[in-house]
């Protein structure tokens, strides 16, 4: 059976490299939710910050090889729950990029918030520090809701969070919030929607709430709403979200004043970033005479085992668990599965800027999903219709 060359011989090396940003995880949270499919785990009674601000250090000392002369772009700190480590925990780490790396101008640096951790002296000190962007976890407003998701915040603990970091100095806020809640109605979930609208933030991300493996929902799942109520909340949802003025950017993100997640963009748009920290995953482009080399990488899942490498005499970076080239074959998809989840999508340029690749053997493919009204017929874009964004996995497949 033929192959698809995905690499035109004629095709000249791209000049520049992406965007680079850092992924930092901090794995610990104050109880596990049952819906979280993320490197997360119960915090121990004392937390061993120092030891772990420690290998997050000698982590990316062993990754700068990776920079190849590059800024940080933006920062994100997730977890787990970032914001049970101390301000100047984190301002230490910022410091310490800064010194080895150091970040663009206007970098945006993000940290995820949990609003049951939510004190005023350590939302002030994280601002102080050089964090610019709260992304807080309120995932609902309705208290019962909250305690099906296992959240160990209510309502009103969500509104304080708010408040308090809108005192610490953060103008810049996302609001994540779930919909598809166990039983929830359609006005429910508007309901949620319009208490967010209602503390003005400059992002909200709206996401439906999925079952995944090895979850406790997996083995225990709660009864969900039914498709017609998911269409109806999904339908309610966006108009109260396009009425308030929130631009919808991405499948589940949406924007005032342009406040788009510059992080999250990166990724969207095949930037590289770096991963440090326990689970980690980390993707990165170098230029080659031959043409772009990228690959992907993952550092030890385990917090213990995370930490224990940083005794290791190993060759190498001995906090990363993988690390694995891309296949020309597999970029097409890899690239869609990002781009095409953006409203506006790229330039059609992006696609052989990021990954070394022609379009030309992807022509008809592309053709065929503009002719069925699935992609917006223009040669210099590539974005889903509206109908496409409706079957985004669809199209995807197509890629394959």
């Amino acid at each position: 059976m033929p192959t698809t060359d995905y690499r035109a011989p004629a095709m000249p090396t791209p000049t520049a490299l992406p965007p680079l940003s850092l992924y930092v995880h901090i794995p610990w949270c104050v109880r596990k939710c049952p819906y979280c499919d993320f490197n997360s785990h119960a915090a121990p009674s004392e937390l061993p910050i120092d030891d772990y601000l420690a290998c997050l250090k000698q982590d990316l000392l062993h990754d700068l090889d990776q920079v190849q002369g590059r800024k940080i772009h933006s920062v994100f700190f997730g977890g787990g729950t970032p914001s049970l480590f101390p301000g100047v925990a984190i301002g230490d780490l910022l410091a310490f990029v800064a010194d080895k790396i150091g970040f663009e101008a206007g970098a945006e640096i993000t940290l995820e918030a949990n609003p049951g951790t939510a004190e005023r002296g350590n939302f002030t000190s994280l601002r102080m520090e050089g964090v610019n962007r709260l992304s807080l976890g309120v995932q609902s407003f309705n208290d019962d809701h909250l305690q099906r998701l296992g959240r160990i915040h209510g309502r009103d603990e969500a509104l304080n969070a708010f408040q308090l970091a809108r005192d610490a100095g953060f103008n810049n806020i996302n609001i994540d919030l779930m919909h598809g809640l166990p039983e929830q109605t359609p006005e429910q979930g508007l309901s949620d929607l319009q208490q967010a609208i209602g503390l003005g933030p400059e992002h909200i991300s709206w996401y439906q709430l999925t079952i995944e493996p090895n979850t406790h929902f997996y083995s225990h799942t709660p009864v969900l709403p039914l498709e017609d109520t998911l269409e109806s909340i999904q339908e309610l949802g966006h108009e109260a979200l396009q009425s308030a003025g929130y631009l919808r950017y991405e499948t589940s993100a949406y924007a005032q004043n342009a406040k788009r997640s510059a992080h999250n963009l990166n990724y969207w748009q095949f930037g590289d970033y770096l991963a440090i920290g326990a689970g980690a995953h980390g993707k990165n482009t170098t230029l080659t005479p031959n043409g772009l080399v990228i690959s992907r990488n993952r550092k030890t899942r385990l917090p213990k085992d995370y930490l224990a490498a940083a005794k290791s005499t190993a060759n190498g970076n001995p906090f990363c668990a993988k690390q694995s080239l891309i296949d020309p074959s597999q970029l097409p998809l890899e690239f869609m599965m990002n781009a095409l989840r953006l409203m506006d999508g790229v330039k059609a340029s992006t696609y052989f800027e990021r990954t070394g690749l022609a379009l030309e053997p992807l022509a008809q493919t592309l053709a065929d999903l503009r002719a069925q009204g699935l992609m917006i017929d223009n040669p210099n874009t590539l974005a889903n219709t509206e109908l496409g964004h409706r079957y985004l996995n669809a199209i995807l497949e197509r890629f394959l």
